[in-house]
């Protein structure tokens, strides 16, 4: 299971990269078309950085009882 919520962050910091790169790309173009991609790019980068610590305050805590 860890393993699969380490690949999970993974896949939300590539849905901020991938919405950080149609925001550099349509800008230019419409810039009122671009507000769910930033969206997307800031909720992406929170739901990465609250998975890592909740996967690393899981790992501490199966650590803790296994000692």
């Amino acid at each position: 299971m860890i393993k699969f919520l380490r690949y999970t962050e993974y896949l939300y910091l590539a849905v901020a990269i991938v919405s950080i790169y149609k925001i550099a790309t349509l800008w230019s173009v419409d810039p009122s078309s671009t507000y769910i991609f930033i969206f997307f790019a800031v909720v992406s980068i929170g739901m990465f950085l609250f998975r890592r610590r909740y996967r690393k305050r899981f790992e501490q805590r199966k650590k803790d009882n296994q000692q």
